[in-house]
């Protein structure tokens, strides 16, 4: 792809860093997402095995000569669609022990690879983890900042070294509402409206049509009524942690059973399509006799399939201001864990049995953190926000837990700052790593 049609990504730095440590790379994420187009930037060679015409001949060579088919190509060598040759996982890593080269192989996948019916493979104890020789990276959707909505004034890394400055977003509240149901397609970026919209409509089609009964490990009867209503009641509890008894019954109506077997073959299929990515919790130790809630957050892994589950566009969004508080917070969160992942630290959720929330926590490589809550309201809001982070961070026992680095409301507004009393008030539009 010339180098004016492809639009960077921050997982182009993660991907190269893994290709220097470790000799094969498995790149997840769900589909659409962008994977086989920036892998195929870090390959010298690539096997394609989406093609129907040219699949099985390709799967007969990596049976019959796993060592040939992995070696007899040009090196970083890139399996796309990789799950048609699970079986070769074993030797990959001898292939890894026998070379000790990194940068070896690229492997994509929009469907988990426990998703197999090799009779190998139905006992996956036996496999070989790949541990010291193959690292998992997890692609996403693309971010704000990827997208060139956000003007990347603020770094999360900056806030952390206390080198903030002021800052403006060029976005307003109809743009955020555009962004939430257009969603971080690659394929929707730099469209004209009704074209960049599409893409999630399609998308989800897609989803409860045909690939979530195309998995071969879990074997789902087709019903796309089924697979609508569950889409839908995870859709209304995206940014909500929303037990499996409440999307249940949220799922049946006019008496109609959804029993829990079926409903658990639904919620597997879509973490192995990487349609969900549901958020952590966060444990840490506070001082108090407060109890920590367990329970992770409900999220797609894009805020857009959600908004067509719904079937909101960005103006029926308008008219549903809780859905658009939700879905906002549900984008804020897939930029995060983007960013996060650039800056090696990872993404939680903190919920008290006082009730108390920060819809976000970012858990830094030196056991640091920062509280987060995502605010579409307005200034009320913002205090009230700034209140409770205050309070959930005084009540965190710092010398077992770690240092508390920064504290911050993420926004809809024009306007990054400081507050008097230290909290960070941020536009997700000013927004990078």
């Amino acid at each position: 792809m010339d180098d004016k049609e492809y639009i960077g990504r921050l997982f182009d730095e993660i991907l190269d860093f893994a290709l220097k440590t470790k000799c094969a790379v498995v790149v997840e994420g769900p589909k659409w997402c962008g994977k086989t187009t920036t892998c195929e930037r870090h390959a010298k060679e690539k096997i394609d095995l989406m093609p129907l015409n040219t699949r099985n001949e390709l799967i007969y060579e990596a049976k019959v000569a796993p060592h040939e088919f992995l070696t007899d190509r040009e090196h970083p060598l890139l399996i796309d669609e990789w799950q048609h040759v699970s079986f070769i996982w074993d030797q990959l890593k001898i292939e890894a022990d026998q070379s000790r080269k990194f940068g070896q192989y690229l492997l994509t996948g929009s469907v988990t690879d426990r998703d197999v019916d090799d009779d190998f493979y139905k006992d996956m104890e036996s496999r070989h983890t790949g541990n010291g020789r193959i690292i998992r990276k997890r692609m996403r959707t693309m971010s704000l900042y990827e997208s060139k909505e956000s003007n990347g004034t603020v770094s999360l890394q900056d806030i952390r070294n206390n080198k903030f400055r002021f800052a403006k977003s060029r976005m307003n509240i109809q743009d955020y509402a555009f962004c939430i149901c257009r969603g971080g397609w690659p394929l929707s970026i730099g469209q004209e409206e009704d074209v960049a919209l599409q893409q999630a409509k399609d998308y989800y089609e897609t989803l409860v049509t045909d690939d979530i009964f195309s998995l071969k490990s879990i074997r789902l009867i087709k019903d796309e009524n089924k697979a609508r209503k569950i889409l839908r009641s995870y859709s209304r509890n995206v940014s909500i942690a929303a037990s499996d008894a409440t999307l249940i019954e949220d799922c049946v109506s006019n008496g109609e059973s959804f029993d829990k077997e079926t409903f658990y073959k639904y919620l597997k299929a879509l973490d192995y399509l990487h349609v969900t990515e549901e958020l952590p919790a966060w444990n840490p130790n506070v001082r108090s006799k407060t109890s920590i809630r367990t329970k992770p957050t409900r999220h797609f892994t894009d805020p857009s399939i959600a908004a067509a589950g719904l079937g909101l566009n960005p103006v029926s969004l308008f008219r549903n201001m809780d859905a658009f508080g939700l879905l906002f917070e549900s984008m804020v969160i897939r930029d995060l864990r983007t960013y996060c992942e650039v800056i090696g630290a990872r993404l939680y959720k903190y919920r008290d049995s006082k009730k108390r929330e920060a819809d976000a926590v970012i858990v830094f490589d030196d056991g640091s953190w920062a509280l987060i809550e995502v605010k579409l309201g307005g200034e009320d809001d913002i205090n009230k926000a700034a209140v409770k982070l205050l309070n959930i961070s005084e009540d965190i026992d710092q010398e077992k837990t770690g240092r508390n680095s920064f504290l911050m409301i993420i926004t809809k507004g024009n306007i990054a700052y400081r507050r008097e009393d230290g909290v960070y008030v941020v536009p997700l539009g000013c927004l990078k790593p």
